[in-house]
């Protein structure tokens, strides 16, 4: 089982700058990919950015350019750097791991609890 524990969420002005943070830690085989989901008031989650284990990044086109997701493989920790905020990215952010219980499980699915961010004036 995987626990994920996020941190860093909190209220900013447009234009400012928040990090976010998520450690992994329980029993596990192995994790492949680490990143982040939102979720704002009335719409569904979606995916702003991830990482591999083998370091290859994605990101969702309304932050390319002011996010950078970065992440430690050896501690199993993920950031992400949020830069330049807007309104529109107010939403619960959640830590999510893709990853193997054992070494012959298919993969599970582990979420953070979800952390709140709030860019307004």
């Amino acid at each position: 089982q995987v626990q994920l524990v996020e941190s860093g969420g909190g209220l900013v002005q447009p234009g400012g700058s928040l990090r976010l943070s998520c450690a992994a830690s329980g029993s596990f085989f192995s994790i492949h990919a680490m990143g982040w989901y939102r979720q704002a008031p009335g719409k569904e989650r979606e995916l702003v950015a991830q990482r591999t284990l083998g370091g290859n990044s994605n990101y969702a086109d309304s932050v390319k350019g002011r996010f950078t997701i970065s992440r430690l493989n050896a501690e199993n920790r993920v950031y992400l750097e949020m830069n330049s905020l807007k309104p529109e990215d107010t939403a619960v952010y959640y830590c999510s791991a893709m990853g193997y219980p054992t070494m012959t499980s298919g993969p599970h699915e582990y979420w953070g609890q979800g952390t709140q961010i709030t860019v307004s004036s």
